[in-house]
């Protein structure tokens, strides 16, 4: 079957607590750019980075939702490909991100390292 809608981007939202605080962890933590804010005070926040485009919504608690929550060892919440998996990850460990260890040729064929956001947001970096 011909495809003929072409999908152009994805851009997945987290929630979290303080779309703020998460937002400016993702600018000065994992280099992304801040695009803006929605509301006074914030409830919803947009960043990126190369490419890539994510978005945070405030949740209506202080409790924060993983998909490592469901899926205990297994569960990411967002699994992002790069150009240069060695030099995120050098990046990253420069600039203090909670790395879970070094990249890894995994059984699947990518290379990949795992690192915890501010909010405990498990994200996968690979090739």
């Amino acid at each position: 079957m011909a495809e003929r809608v072409l999908f152009k981007s994805l851009v997945p939202q987290l929630v979290v607590p303080d779309v703020v605080k998460t937002a400016e962890y993702y600018r000065d933590i994992l280099g992304f750019k801040i695009l803006g804010y929605f509301l006074d005070p914030p409830v919803y926040a947009m960043v990126s980075r190369g490419n890539i485009e994510i978005h945070f919504g405030k949740s209506d608690s202080s409790e924060i939702v993983i998909n490592d929550d469901a899926r205990r060892g297994l569960g990411h919440d967002l699994y992002i490909f790069v150009s240069d998996v060695y030099e995120l990850h050098r990046e990253l460990t420069e600039s203090g991100a909670n790395m879970l260890g070094e990249p890894l040729k995994r059984e699947y064929g990518s290379i990949d390292f795992d690192v915890l956001d501010c909010d405990g947001h498990r994200l996968v970096f690979a090739d």
